[in-house]
């Protein structure tokens, strides 16, 4: 539907998640970047924090009525099917409404309506996949996809024959930039441990860094800064006081450019988007993946960062404070190890993988990359 000369048109279908949500909004920053006068529309669920995270980065949402269809009653599936059947025709005049060039898919149930409806419409769709281990809606639409772009290398083995273009995971533009602005805080020879569970926190993360710092002593020259989650921070905040060492507890940060670079080590879930912005600043981590996601893919994530000497993996269910304490005291201790860690993981960033994606899309519509 476009050609060269004329405004790229991208929509970007897909949500639920903010591990769906943000490499989109990377992609299109990205796109804004190469052609200023390029228009983007995200196109998701009706959840709240989409079209709030969408439109705080200056685009317009549409929201669709879409559910999942796993571990789920027949019933439910039924009233699913519908839903997703709806919110098709729905996609569609929105396809035919905004005449978009390309449509992008980021995962999610809500990826599916756009997708068929580009299809039906003549329309270039790719695929983006955040995770080694694709979700439902990427799996089904990969084959079926001008491109894939994975994150993993090891992901190609999930898409078949699909047409795979390994980019990485997109990084948002404003945390990079930040943070190359940031020069990291000097220590005095202290060792900085982010312990960070996400917007939400993570309470088996809480749980076990208040039993560590009972095996730290407060003067071991370890200082920690906490993402506790509202639900937990108050009793994670008593917990860092009493410990009486540098403890610096809150239930979300707002700047996490700053706190990424004040870190020498950070102890996290493994999400896409997590693992993404940790190779990209080449950040040591020692991951505890959530062993409720879809497919075990946090655990597939964190694995490759693993053997490729980047990480350190912990399950939840061998988690507890004295594992813990223990990982954390040996990589303040081995500086060397900590360094090697630091540049495996560098290695494996892909900083500017929303730019090759831009890139890619332009000559999938036909336009010549600048």
């Amino acid at each position: 539907m476009s050609a060269k000369g004329k405004n790229t048109r991208m929509i970007v279908a897909g949500g639920g998640t903010g591990g769906h949500l943000f490499p989109g909004i990377a992609v299109a920053q990205a796109l804004l970047e190469r052609e200023p006068e390029a228009q983007v529309l995200f196109v998701g669920t009706k959840r709240p924090f989409e079209k709030r995270a969408a439109n705080l980065a200056g685009f317009e949402h549409e929201g669709l009525t879409v559910e999942g269809f796993a571990n789920r009653s027949r019933i439910k599936q039924v009233s699913a099917l519908f839903k997703l059947g709806f919110s098709f025709l729905r996609a569609f005049v929105i396809l035919v409404r905004f005449k978009p060039s390309v449509v992008l898919g980021v995962g999610g149930y809500a990826s599916l309506p756009c997708a068929f409806a580009a299809k039906i419409l003549g329309i270039p769709f790719a695929v983006q996949e955040q995770n080694l281990v694709p979700g439902s809606a990427n799996k089904l639409l990969g084959p079926k996809a001008s491109r894939v772009y994975a994150a993993f290398e090891n992901s190609r083995e999930h898409f078949g024959k699909s047409a795979i273009l390994v980019t990485g995971n997109p990084v948002r533009p404003k945390l990079m930039d930040e943070a190359a602005k940031i020069k990291k805080p000097q220590d005095n020879g202290g060792f900085t441990v982010l312990v960070a569970g996400g917007s939400q926190g993570a309470a088996g993360i809480n749980r076990a860094i208040m039993e560590a710092l009972e095996y730290i002593p407060a003067e071991s020259g370890v200082k920690f800064i906490l993402q506790t989650g509202q639900s937990q921070f108050e009793e994670v905040n008593q917990v860092c006081r009493a410990w009486g060492g540098p403890c610096r507890a809150q239930a979300f940060f707002d700047d996490m450019a700053s706190v990424y670079s004040a870190a020498d080590l950070v102890v996290c879930r493994a999400g896409a988007t997590t693992v993404a912005e940790l190779t990209a600043l080449g950040k040591a981590a020692i991951f505890i993946p959530f062993p409720q996601a879809a497919y075990n893919h946090q655990e597939q994530n964190a694995r490759v960062l693993e053997q490729a000497g980047a990480a350190m993996v912990i399950l939840e269910s061998q988690l507890n404070g004295a594992v813990l304490a223990q990982k954390i005291e040996e990589l303040a201790k081995k500086k060397e190890l900590l360094s090697a860690m630091e540049e495996k993981s560098q290695n494996l960033g892909k900083p500017n993988a929303a730019e090759v994606i831009v890139e890619d899309i332009l000559k999938l519509i036909g336009k010549k990359a600048a």
